[in-house]
């Protein structure tokens, strides 16, 4: 396996992206707008999966011999990993958020 065949993670869309005219995100009465939180947050756990399972295909290459370049798998296993990193991150931020969020009084 080829350097070439393993698939990016994909670039974080910039913000103003995911903004309509008025500077607010999409909301789901308009789904036309832009894409919503939840399918974001597929998307990104689906490519973290996909990243997961190319390193776990490339080690069992790797173990079996059938690997010519160890390098494939170890830019793979990296990628992975700071892909899992960033996943968590992210999760903590998030349940922080919540939790602030839950702290304020009405």
């Amino acid at each position: 396996m080829s350097i070439d065949a393993i698939q990016p993670l994909g670039a974080i869309s910039p913000v103003s992206s995911m903004m309509n005219a008025t500077g607010t995100s999409g909301s789901s009465a308009d789904p036309a707008a832009g894409m919503n939180f939840g399918n974001m947050v597929a998307q990104g756990l689906q490519k973290l999966q996909d990243a997961q399972n190319t390193a776990d295909n490339l080690a069992v290459e790797a173990a079996t011999g059938r690997l010519t370049d160890v390098h494939d798998y170890i830019i793979a296993a990296t990628e992975a990993n700071l892909a899992t990193s960033l996943t968590v991150a992210v999760r903590n931020k998030a349940l922080d958020a919540f939790n602030e969020i839950m702290r304020m009084q009405a």
